[in-house]
């Protein structure tokens, strides 16, 4: 066998080997960004693996906790600042399902949010 032949060869294999390590198209979802004033009474739908990215505007983004009804359906996030990096509190969708969420606010005189998450799936 020439090195030519040898070179293309093993050039093929190569390529089918990471071939196989392509992931197939699988949608992003986005994150749905709302901020805390507006989630007053309202319904946020994400579908399952999506998130709810709550902006908490001047307020401290780890000064929110979060009450989830049914925890099957959905997780409260807690906002945090970690190396220079603000991470805005959330909710990630794990279910298909509905559930209610409430937000408390640490800093006192702010009245709880409550709101409602549908997860499609």
């Amino acid at each position: 066998m020439s090195i030519r032949r040898i070179a293309a060869v093993a050039l093929v294999a190569v390529v089918l080997g990471l071939s196989g390590c392509a992931q197939p198209n699988t949608p992003v979802i986005a994150p749905v960004t709302v901020d805390v004033g507006d989630l007053e009474g309202t319904t946020v739908d994400l579908k399952v693996g999506g998130v709810l990215n709550i902006n908490t505007g001047d307020l401290a983004v780890d000064s929110y906790s979060g009450e989830v009804e049914d925890p099957s359906v959905a997780e409260f996030v807690k906002g945090r600042e970690e190396d220079g990096t603000t991470y805005n509190p959330g909710v990630t969708a794990l279910a298909e399902g509905s559930t209610k969420v409430v937000l408390s606010n640490s800093d006192g005189g702010i009245e709880d949010v409550t709101f409602t998450v549908t997860v499609a799936p």
